[in-house]
């Protein structure tokens, strides 16, 4: 039986997490949660990890324990059965037409933000960095390891740039407990920050590829967690020294301001490229996670064995192509429909949340002792946010009725097939 090539890292696996966490969110959300939460947003921040790490904690003993390609649905299946499986990657995938061309809008609007650009143009970006992915893809897992740790190298030395230039202490951060008003302010920022950690179950589906799943998966994905919340809370807090928060506009143009003010106007050159590889750092990741989930069930027997196919270096072409063309078709009918960039962000939350739920209550089932609490902890954690997300789950909602609706008409067509044949006979 083929398998793919175990040839990632400790340094590469940390990589390829922080970058796909910090995303496009590093650009954003830490003035978007001090126009929320003011001062209060770095006890936020730090909160947020504290309450982030059992979920990671999860997902590293579980990646540790059950490494595959199946990522999250694997291990669903392997608590539930092959149906919970089977609905698990359908949410996963329903993803794909909605989230993924939200993040191909953004990446692309970085060079929008250089240069005048119309739609067809932007399209073509978006063309050009699905072909980056593809390429970078053929080559297999070490590749997208080594760029995504060069690209993190990069974000993590413009933070210390910031912080040295922008004259940071450590009394800066020295701000006061939240008072008992302020935590409903901090509650409405943390609905918000959650969105910079998703991303632990696409680097599930890496756990197959690593030369030392048991050691170097669970270090990798807790260090990447930590290593992307550091990084935002630093840009919180040079954010809130500087009073580069407010209204939206000012939310979304904070750091290339903040770098306008301390390097001068040629800064924006170095906005748009980081911003830039960010984003497709987290394109890449999801989509290379993609790809070993249908490449996994196709292996399984789930899919048709032609997806199974791998190339010379190891990586699942066929699996990844389709994912591809799947991502063309869905920004091309965005474009030719003109679906708001919020809107498709809305409808990708829900099924992130019901993934990680799943996810957490698979952890409660196969692990023992403290992981198993752990586990029961992330299930709570993420049933908050579930009630938190509120009408956002709504295209996960209806995704689920069409997949039960399926299914049964399905099952009740395979007993009448079935007493068909019994007749016949």
């Amino acid at each position: 039986m083929s398998s793919l090539k175990k040839d990632l890292g400790l340094w590469q696996g940390m990589g390829l997490l922080a970058t796909s966490l910090l995303g496009t969110g590093i650009f954003v959300v830490p003035a978007a949660a001090a126009s929320l939460a003011g001062e209060a947003s770095l006890w936020a921040w730090g909160l947020l990890i504290v309450l982030v790490l059992p979920i990671a904690f999860t997902f590293a003993r579980l990646g540790r324990r059950y490494p595959h390609a199946g990522g999250a649905p694997h291990l669903i299946g392997k608590a539930f059965g092959a149906g919970a499986e089977r609905y698990s990657a359908f949410l996963f995938l329903a993803v794909l037409p909605v989230g993924l061309p939200a993040a191909l809008t953004i990446a692309a609007g970085f060079w929008h933000a250089l240069f005048e650009l119309g739609e067809l143009t932007l399209w073509a970006i978006q063309l050009l960095t699905l072909l980056g992915v593809l390429l970078l893809g053929l080559r297999g897992a070490r590749s997208s390891g080594n760029l995504q740790l060069l690209i993190a190298l990069a974000i993590v030395g413009l933070t210390l740039l910031i912080a040295i230039k922008g004259e940071i202490r450590w009394q800066d951060a020295a701000t006061p407990l939240p008072a008992p008003g302020q935590w409903p302010a901090m509650a409405t920022a943390l609905a918000v920050m959650f969105w910079c950690f998703v991303g632990l179950e696409a680097f599930a589906h890496m756990g197959e590829e690593f030369r030392n799943p048991e050691r170097d998966y669970p270090l990798a994905l807790l260090g990447g967690v930590l290593l992307a919340g550091l990084i935002y809370w630093v840009h919180s807090l040079v954010v809130l020294k500087y009073g580069l928060y407010g209204d939206e506009a000012t939310n979304a143009t904070a750091i290339p301001t903040l770098l306008s003010l301390l390097f001068g106007p040629t800064a924006k050159w170095l906005v748009a490229i980081l911003g830039y590889l960010s984003c497709f750092a987290s394109i890449n990741i999801y989509l290379q996670g993609f790809a070993r989930l249908i490449w996994s069930m196709a292996r399984e027997g789930k899919l048709p064995a032609s997806l199974a196919t791998l190339s010379a270096r190891g990586a699942p072409v066929r699996a990844l192509g389709w994912v591809i063309v799947v991502c063309v078709l869905s920004i091309t009918l965005i474009l030719y429909w003109t679906l708001p960039l919020d809107t498709l962000i809305r409808y990708a939350n829900g099924n992130f949340v019901l993934v990680y739920l799943l996810c957490m209550a698979a952890g409660w089932r196969l692990l023992t002792g403290g992981g198993k609490w752990l586990a029961g902890v992330s299930v709570l954690l993420c049933l908050a946010v579930l009630v938190a997300l509120a009408s956002q789950v709504l295209y996960a909602v209806l995704l689920s009725l069409g997949y039960g609706c399926f299914s049964l008409w399905r099952r009740r067509r395979r007993r009448m097939l079935a007493g068909d044949v019994c007749a016949i006979k």
